[in-house]
């Protein structure tokens, strides 16, 4: 067959679909919509590495390493910059205060100059939340004016929450960890994390899963109208057209559809990229300028699309027999052979299994195994699917009339209904196996704190020199709190600097009720000290405790201990330690008020652990402010039984992004399939209701029509989503456990959807039934 005759052919076809009328362009505008909007999601997942590359570069270009113990001399190209991040209802904000030691200091990224003492330079966020009335709470927590905006080279997302404020005096509060001198912004000196092996699958898994949903619907899309075109092939038979070049016109019309659909994407995306600057999806935000995918990969996109537009129609109508007096299709077709329909799962497992047990101590996981195993696997419910709906409709029977309606018209059809459930069925399957995956690996990346949240839920750090009873004082009068325990904690050694110490011990200062707290003391009166035994590396305790020694206190922003001396001094006693709420067992030497030397006041820095009561309306914002007002640098912390790994929690958030943009496209879609198929029935819903047929039956039959392959699909969903689950489970060595809730969770899900879908529906369904529909031009 000569290109020359292929290319008249699909030319012909591409007329036929813009230039038949009517019927042509509706059927040619709804293929495109379909794919326009598989496009879309397939430009925005080829976007996402760059987005998240370039979220990583800005991250890294502001970075302005506090916690250093490298030593930056004063000079005109230095900067002091202290970090004061809080958190706002649950959001992060980014927070620092500046102060240029010489015109020469090194501008942060985004600004145009330095902000003033008492002025205060923001994200365009934070300037539209600080200006609501949801900002109330937070303008009392950061009293400075604001002049100006932080611009977009100077943050990681459009929603994200930052700013620099301007501020007198901050070379005192240098102490190499949350403020400190420097002359750059940027990471001196960055290191790559090693990559974990789970995680590394994690992001492979999680990208096949979002992206074989959108193939499937762009196959379903391409063969939107079927029955109408094929009806109008038989025409062509008619005049003389062979049934091969019959096929081609059929792809050549696809292929038209498939390309109004690539500049429909490319729109879609190109809207859509401007409006996710506007939204916040699970703390990730992008700026649109972010979302600029590979060139490469966007070739890789326009190729791909129309290329399986026209082989996904070739191969539809092989099953098609188009004669010039009608299309074959209507008749009983053969009975579909499940033997073939098992291969694919099977491939799938027969290429994880090689890795089974594999775990992270391993190696790698070969990506192509895995990238090819769950393709296969999520490619067989596709193909199981129609196979499944098929026998099970012919086996159905008596009911009510909208059932029989319902059931007839699957048993005429049942490959039409499979195809519009094939994108839900395949999310909902990949969505158990990740829900599986990620609750079976969430014990390796999650880790007790330690803290005792039943005897403290916050804890506030206040910097060195400052008063600590005023500051307990203050919170214990904040709205929620119910108690408020103030410890001070310092280190002493046993040599002056600059020697270096051979032992060292933890100093704990509090009063009595506080200090029993952290161990079981006799009598206690102020005046009061103890020696420690019993708690975590308390070695150096024992070498210490000798009356009439002299400790030295360590004083912070040195290298070594400080000069404040206590001498020990005689009667001592010994205290049992116990937990403290840190979950700790502290050793060293315990202190009440009235034992502390001179000067040793001003060396301690403070904590305070807080009992809140969570039932006051924004008690943990109460708290934060109080704490801001004792000192801006003072550093509130909200308690949890538990921690996850950062790296862990990106990817989490990644799928959840993903997932509801898929879900997006999964509604759409199948709302999209939805009226094509109504749109195909027209004639017949209205003859029915010029028959007498009630709407109300008609309604039921449409709707038990979507409802039983859709739960046909979520239980195959289910049945492979649990299969490669527990596969990739036992890849990474951990024990098969089903996550019934998140199967429930994710079918449930699936069942929504198709819920929304399927009323969305009804408005133009209840159009097409009118008489008028019979009317043919």
């Amino acid at each position: 067959m000569s290109a020359r005759q292929w290319t008249r052919d699909l030319a012909m076809g591409a007329r036929f679909a813009f230039a038949g009328g009517r019927e042509g362009w509706v059927r040619a505008l709804l293929t495109a919509v379909g794919v326009g909007l598989g496009v879309a999601l397939l430009l925005l997942t080829t976007a996402l590495p760059n987005a998240l590359a370039e979220r990583d570069r800005r991250e890294e270009a502001r970075f302005d390493h506090t916690f250093v113990h490298k030593v930056v001399p004063e000079a005109d190209d230095t900067l002091v910059i202290v970090d004061v991040d809080t958190t706002y209802l649950d959001e992060d904000v980014r927070g620092r205060l500046v102060e240029p030691d010489g015109p020469e200091a090194p501008l942060p990224p985004g600004l145009g100059e330095f902000p003033a003492a008492g002025t205060m330079v923001v994200s365009p966020a934070l300037e539209e939340l600080l200006d609501s009335d949801r900002g109330e709470l937070l303008r009392e927590r950061l009293p400075y004016d604001v002049v100006g905006t932080i611009g977009e080279q100077g943050l990681v997302g459009s929603q994200e929450l930052a700013y620099y404020a301007g501020a007198e005096g901050l070379a005192e509060r240098i102490d190499g960890s949350t403020a400190a001198r420097i002359d750059a912004f940027g990471d001196p000196d960055p290191t790559e994390e090693e990559t974990d092996p789970v995680l590394v699958l994690l992001v492979l898994v999680v990208f096949v899963v979002l992206l074989m949903p959108v193939a499937v619907f762009i196959a379903a899309a391409v063969r939107f109208g079927g029955e109408r075109r094929d009806r109008r092939l038989a025409a062509l038979r008619l005049v003389g057209s062979d049934s091969r070049a019959t096929r081609r016109i059929a792809a050549g019309e696809a292929l038209a559809g498939a390309s109004l659909g690539l500049v429909l994407g490319t729109g879609f995306f190109l809207a859509g990229r401007e409006v996710a600057a506007s939204f916040e999806v699970f703390g990730v935000s992008v700026f649109p300028s972010y979302l600029n995918p590979s060139p490469l990969l966007v070739l890789l996109v326009a190729v791909t699309v129309p290329a399986a537009a026209v082989l996904v129609t070739l191969l539809a109508l092989r099953g098609v027999v188009i004669e010039p007096l009608g299309v074959v299709r209507t008749a009983r077709p053969a009975r579909r052979r499940l033997w073939w329909r098992l291969l694919l799962p099977l491939a799938g497992v027969g290429m994880l299994t090689p890795m089974i047990g594999q775990g992270r101590e391993n190696g790698d996981f070969n990506q192509y195994l895995v990238v090819g195993g769950v393709i296969c696997l999520l490619v067989g419910v596709t193909a199981l699917l129609p196979w499944v709906v098929e026998t099970v409709v012919a086996r159905l029977g008596a009911g009510g009339l909208s059932w029989q309606l319902a059931v007839r018209r699957l048993q005429l059809s049942s490959g039409a209904a499979a195809r519009m459930v094939n994108g839900i069925a395949v999310a909902v399957a990949g969505a158990i196996a990740l829900q599986m995956l990620f609750a079976g690996v969430e014990s390796d990346y999650t880790e007790a704190t330690g803290y005792d949240v039943s005897r403290a839920q916050m804890q506030v750090r206040v910097p060195e020199g400052t008063e600590l009873a005023a500051a307990a004082t203050k919170l214990e009068e904040t709205e929620g709190v119910r108690r408020v325990h103030a410890l001070s904690e310092g280190y002493l050694y046993d040599t002056p600097p600059p020697k270096e110490p051979e032992n060292g011990a933890l100093l704990t200062v509090g009063d009595c009720a506080t200090l029993r707290e952290v161990a079981k003391l006799p009598d206690c009166r102020d005046g009061d000290a103890f020696a420690l035994r019993g708690g975590d590396y308390d070695e150096g305790t024992a070498a210490l405790n000798e009356p009439g020694r002299k400790l030295y206190l360590e004083t912070s922003g040195s290298s070594g201990p400080g000069a404040v001396v206590w001498t020990l001094p005689e009667g001592v006693r010994q205290a049992d330690s116990i937990e403290d709420p840190t979950g700790n067992k502290r050793n060293g030497f315990l202190m009440t008020p009235g034992a502390m030397p001179a000067g040793l006041a001003e060396e301690v820095s403070g904590e305070l652990y807080l009992a809140i009561d969570d039932s006051v309306p924004y008690v943990h914002e109460h708290v934060r402010n109080a704490a801001a007002a004792i000192d801006p640098t003072a550093q509130p912390m909200t308690w949890y039984a538990t921690e996850r790994s950062d790296r862990y929690e990106s990817i989490r958030t990644g799928l959840s992004v993903g997932a509801t943009a898929v879900l997006a496209l999964i509604g759409a879609s199948l709302l999209v399939s939805q009226l094509e198929q109504l749109r195909e029935r027209r004639k017949l819903l209205s003859s029915l209701v010029a028959f007498g047929t009630r709407r109300r039956t008609l309604s039921l039959s449409v709707l038990w029509q979507t409802a039983i392959p859709i739960g046909l699909g979520l239980l195959l969903a289910s049945a492979v989503g649990v299969t490669l689950g527990a596969v990739l489970l036992r890849m990474t060595a951990t024990s098969v456990r089903v996550d019934w809730p998140s199967v429930l969770q994710m079918t449930g899900i699936g069942a929504a959807v198709v819920v929304v879908v399927t009323l969305l529906s009804l408005p133009p369904l209840l159009r097409m039934m009118r008489p008028d529909g019979l009317r043919t031009e």
